[in-house]
């Protein structure tokens, strides 16, 4: 099942600045092969289910093995059977209307 999803992955106890650890996470997006588009406090993801998810786990594993010792994340994601949609997709229908 194809998913689109939206993330925030926060490591906690680790100092102000986070952007190692978004990068890292960025890159583990990457390397399964999704799509993404990062934004301002998180990431847009798309691709199919099961890698969506374990990707996102392993986000939470590369960050606690760069030394986070909590990471709180924030998860949305959508789903639909009666057409194929990207997030691409769901941009333009929105500007179209602008």
């Amino acid at each position: 099942m194809h998913v689109i999803a939206d993330l925030c992955v926060v490591p906690i106890g680790v100092g102000v600045s986070v952007s190692k650890y978004v990068a890292a996470c960025e890159k583990v997006l990457k390397d399964a092969g999704l799509e993404t588009h990062l934004h301002a406090y998180g990431t847009n993801v798309q691709g199919e289910w099961d890698v969506v998810f374990a990707a996102v786990k392993r986000c939470h594993e590369v960050v606690h093995e760069m030394g986070a010792p909590r990471v709180s994340s924030t998860l949305r994601f959508g789903t639909r059977i009666d057409r194929k949609q990207t997030m691409g997709d769901k941009v333009r229908s929105v500007e179209r209307k602008l």
